[in-house]
């Protein structure tokens, strides 16, 4: 189901501030109430994508335990393509909400299809 959201998901988490890669995954696993558990080597690729796109930047900073770690900032034209995947992404819920209501649009969803069934 994340196939063609995950830029998309991976924008949103840094919407608030910046973060390293593994704040990222956290931040998209508590966002999700865990069900996005994703592992570094989906995230990770997104993020070097988004950034050879000029949608994040990147620079290396140092933790406080001495460990060198990159973080990762949204851009401007990040935070437009995140606007974007937003305004899509409420197109598609509305069309989707649209389609499973309509048929009998007196008929709650879940109720059972207007057609014979086995």
């Amino acid at each position: 189901m994340l196939k063609g959201h995950l830029d998309a998901i991976v924008l949103a988490a840094l919407a608030g501030e910046p973060a390293h890669g593994y704040a990222i995954i956290e931040e998209i696993r508590r966002r999700s109430g865990g069900v996005f558990n994703l592992p570094e080597g989906t995230v990770y690729p997104a993020l070097h994508r988004l950034e050879k796109a000029g949608a994040v930047n990147s620079d290396w900073t140092t933790a406080p335990s001495g460990r060198r770690r990159r973080v990762y900032t949204l851009t401007p034209q990040g935070r437009a393509s995140l606007d974007h995947h937003r305004d899509v992404w409420r197109d598609f819920v509305r069309a989707i909400d649209t389609m499973m209501a309509s048929g009998d649009p007196g008929a709650p969803l879940g109720d059972e299809p207007p057609w014979p069934t086995r």
